[in-house]
């Protein structure tokens, strides 16, 4: 059986270098492997105080799953609560949510550790701050999270997410917060908004991206 000879000439790496690497049958046997990449929709940049920051474009049907990363998020006051609200149309981010949320952490001194449910930021088809995760507003303290937000756009189905926070909580500790729920409307969610339970965001960075579909 005679082999075919690869020409490497013809491989473009540049597209490769930003989409990954699959197999393809035809042509040289390489192509780009687009389902399941990131592509960055967005990014949000806090450089002075704001009260909120808002998504409003770029949520629709392209992609299935939508993730947002947060970067550094810092508070105006301390022990504030980092959290969201969802719009499904008109001007108001109040969707309806059902969540449950839960912890672990570990303090500074290496005598206190925990894993706590978290009922007091459960919420039940509520239209109330989805709460996150708290953070301290000393220089040192901030918070990183990711968040999923499922099939937004579906109009038969609630909308799922699952997001996951890391931060010192004003207390010297370094804690993980679990959640997930689900926003309790077929209608799209086209919006979303980011806010702390008290004062301003003073710093950080909010990236949007969209999960190519399969």
């Amino acid at each position: 059986m005679a082999l075919t000879k690869f020409n490497f000439n013809s491989f473009d790496l540049t597209t490769v270098a930003s989409t990954g690497l699959g197999f393809n049958a035809s042509a040289n046997g390489f192509d780009t492997a687009a389902p399941g990449a990131l592509t960055l929709i967005s990014t949000s940049t806090v450089s002075s105080s704001v009260s909120q920051v808002d998504i409003t474009s770029g949520i629709d049907s392209t992609y299935d799953t939508y993730v947002f990363k947060c970067f550094d998020i810092h508070p105006s006051n301390d022990h504030a609560i980092f959290g969201f609200n969802l719009r499904d149309g008109g001007s108001n981010f109040d969707a309806t949510i059902t969540s449950t949320s839960f912890y672990g952490g570990s303090n500074e001194a290496g005598n206190a550790t925990g894993l706590t449910i978290n009922t007091g930021q459960d919420l039940a088809q509520s239209t109330n701050q989805k709460r996150l995760g708290d953070t301290g507003n000393a220089n040192d303290e901030s918070l990183c999270c990711t968040m999923y937000l499922f099939s937004p756009s579906n109009t038969t189905f609630v909308k799922h997410f699952i997001a996951q926070i890391n931060c010192t909580d004003g207390y010297d500790y370094a804690m993980n917060h679990f959640n997930a729920g689900y926003a309790n409307v077929t209608a799209a969610i086209d919006g979303i908004r980011f806010t702390f339970s008290a004062g301003t965001i003073d710093a950080g960075t909010i990236k949007m991206y969209g999960i190519t579909k399969g």
